[in-house]
């Protein structure tokens, strides 16, 4: 393996309740990245925590410092982010702390987070495909 690619990405968003957004992106994503960097080890957290927002407060900071560490030691972090997303927010910085590259997918691009953390920015998922297919890479 060449290392990890993280998939960070909104999952309560702005929602009042434990109810989560709509997480098929990620899916999407991991196959995409499965595709054009086999040889790294893609992680997504909700696949490996489905249950995370009904986790007690000890064990969601247990997992958000497990998720933290993981950043820090990826190769890439991928944002998803069609809105604002404060634990994503918080991975992109913590990658952006530790040379990590941060390619976020998200409309908000004049967002100064997204812009001051983001090595690529991507309107789409799709958007990001066409960049992989030209031969896009890590950098």
């Amino acid at each position: 393996m060449n290392g990890m690619i993280f998939i960070a990405g909104i999952i309560q968003g702005s929602k009042r309740d434990s109810a989560l957004y709509d997480q098929s992106y990620r899916e999407r994503l991991k196959n995409i990245f499965i595709k054009y960097f086999p040889n790294y080890h893609i992680y997504c957290p909700v696949s490996n925590h489905p249950n995370c927002a009904n986790y007690s407060d000890e064990e969601a900071l247990k997992t958000f410092l497990y998720h933290l560490n993981l950043v820090r030691h990826s190769k890439l972090l991928v944002a998803y982010i069609p809105e604002a997303s404060m634990g994503t927010a918080i991975e992109m910085w913590e990658a952006y702390n530790h040379n990590v590259p941060v390619w976020s997918i998200t409309p908000m691009k004049k967002n100064w987070v997204v812009r001051i953390t983001s090595k690529k920015i991507f309107s789409s998922i799709e958007e990001l495909e066409e960049y992989l297919s030209e031969g896009g890479q890590i950098e």
